[in-house]
């Protein structure tokens, strides 16, 4: 049987298994999907990622069922976990936020890779140190 017809592709970034219809609700209700069910089923995709951010698609169909494709936590997500902070930078250029080793830089790019443009890790840890660089964080060598 096939599916209806696509009525729109949402992505949303929401923190991993802590959706809610008060945190997802102006984004989803318009749509008309059943929020309750697409927490339920974000919450058990996403449970081992806890503290993280983790984006997600959502394709909406004309029937109002959905289909809910999550991807891997947010390169920021990952920096500031690997580098025991809360955020970043206020002012980054100006203020330093912290410093991150780059073995855990590497280590970053490579669970990052599936979401990259890049199949090279170096590439990919160049791609990650301007994220890092972007919040503020300095790379030790």
């Amino acid at each position: 049987m096939a599916k209806n017809k696509i009525t729109r592709v949402v992505k949303l970034q929401v923190k991993a298994g802590e959706a809610s219809p008060a945190t997802v609700g102006k984004d989803l209700g318009p749509l008309g999907i059943n929020l309750m069910d697409f927490c339920r089923r974000y919450n058990a995709a996403t449970e081992a990622q806890r503290g993280f951010v983790v984006p997600a698609e959502i394709t909406v169909y004309e029937d109002r069922s959905f289909d809910l494709v999550t991807k891997m936590p947010t390169t920021a997500s990952l920096l500031r976990r690997a580098a025991g902070l809360d955020g970043g930078s206020p002012r980054p250029g100006h203020e330093p936020a912290g410093t991150i080793s780059r073995d855990a830089l590497r280590e970053v790019a490579r669970t990052k890779m599936p979401d990259l443009n890049t199949t090279d890790l170096d590439q990919a840890e160049k791609i990650i140190r301007g994220t890092a660089r972007s919040m503020g964080l300095t790379v030790k060598e």
